[in-house]
């Protein structure tokens, strides 16, 4: 499940948001669309023309609201060639000519949104998270420790994708902090002998 967090003046102590009806109000305070979707359909690891069959209703359903024409299925991996290189190249503010469309089927990753108010937004997404970002919004993204994601990603035109950067260096301010499923990790237990 998406967490949310408004980041003003990059604050560390900004409250996360969890609940499905919180994400998507504060999403759409700077125009990004957010739902959950089920997961129940196929595995993790399942071929991506076997997520493209089981998800074929959602697919044609954005296909027609959002004039997409191709929908495909990214894998990242820590394995993935040129991985560095292509992270850098979403990592700083940028905007893209078309939507980013993307559901998440594992994996982790974060979206940093530069609001028009100047308050930035942090969306970490997670398995079963569907987001919109409307093309022109301000943004940058990376993936969180794992360095895995896997997702559904819809085109009106894959050359429509390139990130048009913004030079801001706003990026430069905020720290790709993923909290994941759990903040704290593991209970440690110690004992002292007297």
């Amino acid at each position: 499940m998406a967490r949310v967090k408004i980041l003003d003046n990059n604050a560390a102590d900004a409250t996360a948001l969890t609940a499905v009806e919180d994400v998507c109000t504060t999403l759409a305070m700077v125009g990004v669309d957010y739902e959950r979707w089920d997961l129940s359909r196929v595995s993790e690891t399942a071929p991506a023309e076997d997520v493209l069959v089981a998800y074929r209703d959602e697919i044609e359903r954005m296909k027609q609201l959002g004039g997409y024409t191709t929908a495909d299925v990214i894998d990242v991996t820590p394995d993935t060639p040129g991985l560095d290189a292509m992270l850098a190249r979403f990592d700083k503010e940028h905007t893209h000519a078309e939507d980013e469309v993307r559901f998440i089927l594992c994996g982790r990753g974060i979206f940093f949104l530069h609001g028009n108010d100047q308050r930035v937004i942090s969306v970490e997404v997670a398995a079963g998270d569907w987001i919109r970002i409307p093309r022109g919004t301000r943004h940058w993204f990376t993936l969180c420790s794992e360095r895995q994601i896997r997702a559904i990603r819809w085109f009106q035109q894959t050359s429509g994708w390139t990130p048009e950067y913004t030079d801001s260096d706003v990026d430069q301010g905020y720290e790709p902090l993923c909290f994941g499923p759990v903040f704290v990790g593991q209970r440690a237990t110690a004992t002292i002998a007297l």
